[in-house]
């Protein structure tokens, strides 16, 4: 649901490019998803990530072998994992701030290059309040690039 207006956050089951710019303050060249779909309200989430050739970190990682950086595959879970806060707790419109606390358990199963389309699986493991820990795998046509535990905190300002 696209709604610039939803009836309550519960109503939202996908995220386009508008609405996550809504939610979450990354802007280019580091937001890193797409579109979110399959939101459940303080459960998941899948997030989606377009690779594409044109990304500046492609002229330096590595030039004749162009590799989707790790860091930016976890980077793009924590993002995705963002929107799933933000529909949960109603934070649409309310410059929310997000701020990494803690990356586990990472592990890389396979290169992800131009082309190639992320699948960000995100489950919440502690949700509710200020800080949320999550359980995140990133697919590429079914197949597991990336696992990681990592937990985030989120700021409201006070208005």
């Amino acid at each position: 649901m696209n709604d610039a207006n939803p009836v309550g956050s519960a109503a939202i089951t996908e995220a386009d490019i508008s609405l996550i710019q809504r939610i979450l303050p990354h802007r280019y060249p580091f937001l890193l998803v797409d579109k979110v779909r399959d939101i459940v309200v303080n459960d998941h989430c899948v997030g989606i990530k377009c690779v594409t050739m044109n990304e500046p970190q492609f002229t330096g990682h590595f030039p004749g072998m162009p590799v989707f950086p790790g860091v930016l595959i976890i980077e793009a879970m924590a993002q995705t994992s963002g929107i799933l806060v933000g529909v949960s707790m109603d934070l649409i419109d309310k410059n929310a701030a997000v701020f990494f606390m803690s990356v586990d358990g990472v592990k890389f199963r396979r290169k992800v290059g131009p082309g190639d389309v992320l699948e960000l699986h995100v489950k919440a493991l502690r949700s509710g309040g200020r800080v949320w820990k999550f359980e995140g795998r990133a697919t590429v046509d079914g197949q597991l690039v990336c696992e990681a535990q990592f937990s985030a905190m989120f700021d409201v300002p006070k208005a």
